[in-house]
């Protein structure tokens, strides 16, 4: 094996490598978790959730309180894949998100125990937010 032949493969290992335990710039790929609440605020009695959708919905996961009027801030930076086409079966609630910008989904005052999971239209990628 002559030495450009070993540099390549020694380079894609260390790229794959990298992939694998680094995941993306959100730290920690498409199972990445924020801090429970870290995406929750509560603002005038309201409770807002923001998830990002870009390559799959991150956090996949939110914890929020149950028995508050909620509303979902979904945000969107150069989104040009399915993540942007918005199921959320339990609500009969389909959109096309825009490509960059913010659509805010009010989903009343959800219960304590039920999950409210959403998808893109493919089921490709999908999150939930559990409330108690």
């Amino acid at each position: 094996m002559n030495k450009t032949a070993l540099s390549i493969i020694t380079v894609s290992l260390v790229i794959g490598i990298g992939i694998i335990f680094l995941g993306d710039s959100r730290g920690g790929g498409e199972n990445a978790l924020l801090p429970p609440g870290s995406n929750v605020e509560i603002r005038d009695g309201i409770q807002y959730i923001t998830i990002d959708a870009k390559g799959g919905y991150f956090p996949k996961v939110s914890s929020a309180r149950a028995n508050l009027p909620t509303k979902i801030i979904m945000k969107t930076n150069g989104t040009y894949d399915c993540s942007a086409a918005l199921v959320i079966h339990s609500m009969g609630y389909q959109k096309i998100l825009s490509q960059t910008g913010e659509e805010t989904i009010d989903i009343g005052t959800p219960q304590a125990g039920t999950p409210l999971r959403g998808a893109c239209s493919m089921g490709m990628y999908n999150f939930t937010i559990n409330f108690s």
